[in-house]
């Protein structure tokens, strides 16, 4: 009996040992990782989302960009310096042409400098259904800065490298 209570005892000493490490002892790379989920997760939509709900998570994404983000693209009209409330409006103007969209990241190779800046190379594909029922898949290599704020990355710039053909 008292194996037993000492067993159940050590596993749950265990237990929230590996959760503290896991949670407060995370590696700046899965940090950096975590805001490329979150940024996935909040430009993605699905047919029938409530418009509040897309309106928040919108919003939201503000909260992922620095004061100044830098985009470079091979369109010059779109290539610029943004704030966040000009990158969640050009958000919600794309997010409207569509019924579906889905945006995931792949390959993320990050490399830590000086400790609060991260540069990020990746493959990005966004996939998805028009508003006019055309079917959207585009896939673009990207590098990206990140720089730490309060304990926190925000994205300060992306550049896309080279749109990757099939």
């Amino acid at each position: 009996m008292v194996r037993v209570k000492t067993i159940v005892i050590f596993a749950l000493v265990a237990i929230i040992g590996i959760f503290t490490v896991v949670y407060f002892f995370q590696s700046e790379k899965s940090k950096v990782k975590k805001r490329f989920r979150l940024l996935a997760e909040l430009v993605s939509q699905e047919p029938g989302q409530n418009r509040l709900n897309r309106a928040l998570k919108i919003k939201k994404t503000r909260t992922l960009f620095s004061e100044n983000c830098e985009l470079k693209t091979h369109i010059p009209s779109t290539s610029g310096d943004y704030s966040p409330q000009e990158i969640s409006t050009l958000a919600a103007s794309a997010l409207s042409r569509f019924s579906r969209l889905s945006l995931r990241f792949y390959d993320l190779d990050i490399d830590i400098q000086k400790g609060d800046i991260a540069k990020v190379t990746f493959t990005a594909t966004l996939t998805g259904k028009m508003i006019d029922e055309e079917d959207f898949d585009e896939t673009y290599e990207l590098e990206s800065v990140l720089h730490k704020v309060q304990d926190s990355w925000l994205f300060k710039s992306l550049e896309v490298i080279e749109v990757l053909k099939r």
